[in-house]
């Protein structure tokens, strides 16, 4: 894991627009127990389908489109220092380890300097847990150098992919990987700390929290544990720290959908450090395909007999071209629909679990 500082990103997300439905076809797979808990011992490529980057746990969901900001503070050389992330969900897919994954952009900001961005790859299996496929983070130094040491993706150098969210999380089960790339020595492991909080930061007061313990067991005690409060069907909204030389606090202050000209502008971004992430990070990242931008869906003759008006209805013997049968390279997406969350004037307060 990165020293600098808790792993952020891949705890987060918003649902901000509607998510794309899950596989329905689990019949091929091996029946389990309704209440199983998943482990990293139970990744099998043949669980992710082509819905692999339609990540809508209820827990997690991550629509492309949707963007938020956490503000607080992480003390970093000591003190407690402005610290901000922005975190943003692109219409960009990468295969890796023979499952396709939706591609996340996580900008860090300390006393208002850009000290880290990252690309974080996740997927959703049918069964419905969210598994992080690996993460390519960019570290800004202050003469303005940028280095990828920690770059790992799953199925390159030993590395694994790790669980970020079971599908049925319960208490008093067992721990499990997020994560685990010897080369650069990261590993988090992860526990459900407590169910059905209710917690209340700037953007809103949420029935149902889940909390979710992780840490770093190879780096303890400096690095100590983070906690991270997922609502449901909204995700991350707020991080605390126990223990550790370096502690992160923060609070969703803000969540909404990018218009389609920032969107457009973060697919780049992330395109920019996709293909950056080659020279970098050759060992990790040289073998993995480029990145895709997912394309617009495709209007279907069922979808245009339904808009169109009776005396525009397209002939019965419509060229075929007009019919789509099979999925473009890369997943489509449909036009998000725009909605905002700013932090209202007023502070608030948060009932939490001790940590």
């Amino acid at each position: 894991m990165r020293t600098s500082r808790r792993r952020l990103v891949a705890g987060a997300g918003l649902a901000i627009i509607a998510a794309l439905p899950l596989p329905q076809a689990l019949a091929n797979h091996v029946p389990l127990p309704p209440d199983h808990q998943f482990t990293e011992a139970d990744f099998d490529v043949s669980h992710f389908s082509a819905d692999s980057v339609n990540v809508d746990n209820q827990f997690l969901p991550v629509p492309p489109g949707a963007t938020f900001t956490l503000t607080g503070t992480a003390n970093r050389g000591g003190g407690g220092n402005a610290h901000q992330v922005v975190f943003t969900v692109t219409e960009l897919t990468k295969v890796i380890n023979g499952v396709r994954a939706q591609v996340l952009w996580d900008r860090d900001i300390q006393e208002g300097v850009l000290v880290e961005e990252e690309l974080a790859f996740w997927a959703q299996d049918d069964f419905g847990n969210v598994w992080l496929m690996g993460e390519y983070p960019e570290e800004h130094a202050d003469d303005g150098t940028v280095s990828a040491p920690v770059t790992w993706l799953a199925g390159v150098q030993q590395a694994a992919p790790g669980i970020l969210m079971r599908s049925n999380p319960q208490l008093n089960t067992t721990q499990y990987e997020q994560g685990d790339a010897p080369s650069v020595e990261f590993l988090d492991l992860a526990k459900v700390f407590a169910t059905n909080q209710h917690t209340c930061v700037p953007v809103g007061c949420f029935d149902g929290v889940l909390v979710i313990d992780e840490w770093d067991p190879n780096n303890q005690p400096e690095d100590g544990h983070q906690f991270k409060y997922h609502a449901p069907g909204v995700g991350i909204i707020q991080v605390s720290a126990r223990g550790g030389d370096e502690q992160e606090t923060l609070v969703a202050t803000e969540h909404r959908t990018l218009t389609r000209e920032e969107l457009d502008a973060a697919n780049l971004r992330a395109l920019e450090l996709d293909q950056r992430a080659y020279t970098l990070s050759p060992a990790a990242y040289g073998t993995s395909a480029p990145a895709e931008v997912r394309q617009p869906c495709p209007v279907t003759v069922t979808a245009l007999l339904t808009a169109a008006s009776p005396t525009t209805l397209p002939p019965t013997t419509a060229p075929s071209t007009t019919t789509t049968t099979t999925l473009p390279p890369a997943p489509c997406i449909p036009a998000p629909t725009t909605t905002t969350t700013s932090a209202p004037t007023t502070a608030t307060t948060t009932q939490s679990p001790a940590v």
